[in-house]
């Protein structure tokens, strides 16, 4: 597969985490930061950080309220951010959509023309489900989803195992990365178990695979 040129995962999650932020703070001003922090779904670093960048760029006002809670406020500027993020977002995430979408119904046909028919997905997550669609597209049927921190039994009708040894067993043809939280310590994991050629790493994902070459 060829090297992608694209390189908005990062911000498209950078735009979600500040818009999050902005929308908490419209709904409900008082908050502890570590309850923000579980509502986005960040650490509690991150979070702080991003709000004294917020207050710093006149985006929040804040002032201290009872039970070490603090009251934060959007100015008329964080109004105008916010707006202006929910179209980026919109925008950025219909981009990075049209751009996995092609580049896993790139890795699925790379499946398809080498006749492997036990083919696992590792990692659940947004990229998986692209990677279910456009397996379901070109008639591929996937064997598994491996996510340790899932504790479903299903993904899309796909059943979910902790491990990619549980399926060694059967046999299993290739692996395509959809990790998002960590790609290359995936690909690492698995190239001391799978052959390196058999293990896809779509180019947005930006895997470095050594002397492997790139998939």
């Amino acid at each position: 597969m060829p090297n992608g040129k694209y390189d908005n995962h990062e911000k498209l999650q950078t735009v979600e985490t500040t818009l999050g932020l902005l929308n908490a703070v419209e709904a409900e001003g008082s908050h502890s930061q570590r309850n923000l922090a579980s509502g986005l779904g960040v650490a509690l670093g991150l979070t702080n950080a991003l709000i004294k960048r917020c207050i710093k760029k006149g985006l929040l006002k804040v002032r201290e309220a009872p039970a070490r809670r603090y009251a934060y406020y959007l100015t008329p500027k964080g109004f105008k951010e916010k707006s202006r993020l929910t179209a980026e977002y919109l925008t950025v995430s219909l981009d990075f959509f049209r751009h996995a979408r092609s580049e896993y119904a790139e890795a699925i046909e790379y499946c398809a023309r080498r006749d492997w028919t036990s083919v696992v997905l590792y990692g659940a997550g947004e990229l998986a489900e692209i990677a279910v669609l456009a397996a379901g597209e070109r008639g591929v049927a996937l064997k598994a989803v491996v996510d340790k921190g899932r504790n479903e039994d299903g993904f899309h009708g796909i059943p979910v195992v902790q491990n990619i040894e549980d399926l060694l067993g059967d046999g299993v043809d290739a692996v395509i990365v959809t990790s998002t939280s960590a790609p290359q310590e995936a690909f690492n994991l698995l190239k001391s178990i799978l052959p390196v050629d058999r293990i896809i790493t779509p180019s947005l994902l930006h895997v470095s695979r050594g002397n492997g070459g790139t998939k």
